[in-house]
């Protein structure tokens, strides 16, 4: 079914892709503990259907790289790269408690990205 994949590469590709669509769809369903957070940090409403589609768009990638590999490394730098950021938007709103948040997230792409070679 998948191509030439470890089942540790496979288990923490879906977690981060199941985290990643949960973050999105939080997002997208205009979750109130998600959006008063980004309301705070001081993110415009006009961005989060933008922020809720790249993180839904990084776990589809990431699933589509059990199938085709360079999508989700893709998608993986991508996702790291989005969370990284948020976690800057964390730190510049000056809500330290936050940071770790956007980090749980990443951590399993992380992951999977270094699994991936």
């Amino acid at each position: 079914m998948f191509t030439d994949h470890s089942t540790a590469y496979v288990v923490v590709t879906l977690v981060g892709a199941v985290m990643a669509g949960f973050s999105a769809a939080s997002v997208l369903l205009r979750a109130e503990w998600t959006v008063k957070p980004l309301a705070d940090y001081g993110v415009p409403r006009s961005w989060w259907p933008w922020l809720g589609g790249a993180k839904a768009a990084g776990a589809a990638g990431l699933l589509a790289g059990l199938f085709v590999p360079v999508v989700g490394v893709l998608a993986a730098i991508g996702l790291i790269l989005y969370f990284l950021g948020a976690a800057a938007t964390v730190l510049r709103a000056r809500w330290f408690a936050h940071v770790p948040f956007p980090l749980v997230y990443a951590a399993p792409v992380v992951a999977s990205l270094v699994l991936a070679f």
